[in-house]
């Protein structure tokens, strides 16, 4: 590499460490937000549209 591999390896690792941050994060809001709307559906009555007379309309 040139004598350049003391400085690629280190920032290759911080890149590696701050994608799995970064993806660990997204999915710990991901399932906060399931829970909340899952919480939020449980509470509000369902709603359904009627179905109508004709099919495919």
């Amino acid at each position: 590499m040139g004598g350049h591999a003391a400085f690629i390896w280190p920032a290759l690792g911080f890149a590696a460490v701050v994608l799995v941050v970064v993806a660990a994060t997204s999915l710990a809001k991901l399932r906060a937000s399931e829970r909340a709307l899952h919480a939020a559906e449980a509470q509000a009555p369902a709603k359904r549209r009627r179905a109508s007379g004709k099919a495919g309309s």
